[in-house]
């Protein structure tokens, strides 16, 4: 078993480290351009900050260290881009929809998987 965690944590924390990766270098002005037509105030600033949360979620959960705190983080970003970035109900375009309905329902799967590493002890 504990390989299996392990292996899930790694993967998971894997998963948010790309998507700091994708916010603070790979991709950042392609994000802000998406904020700014999300009508999201402060594009630019906004990608960068969240790359941060992402960042020290994705750090606590591969290094096992301040696990709280990196939940907190990844929650902290989660609720607010579920909201405004993948507002499924506001779209008119039914294959558009569905894909903001998907993003929408995965981040509140992201959310309670998030949540769950509280209930794992601190050390293995």
């Amino acid at each position: 078993m504990e390989v299996l965690a392990f292996v899930g944590r790694l993967l998971f924390g894997l998963y948010w480290l790309y998507n700091a990766l994708n916010h603070l270098v790979i991709a950042p002005k392609a994000l802000a351009q998406y904020a700014a037509a999300r009508k999201v105030p402060s594009p630019t600033v906004v990608v960068y900050l969240s790359g941060l949360l992402l960042l020290v979620g994705a750090v606590t959960i591969l290094l096992w260290v301040y696990v709280p705190i990196g939940v907190a983080a990844l929650v902290l970003f989660l609720i607010p881009v579920t909201f405004w970035m993948h507002s499924f109900w506001t779209v008119q375009d039914p294959m558009q929809r569905m894909v903001e309905m998907v993003q929408f329902t995965k981040n509140w799967a992201l959310i309670g998987a998030t949540l769950l590493l509280l209930a794992l002890p601190e050390s293995w």
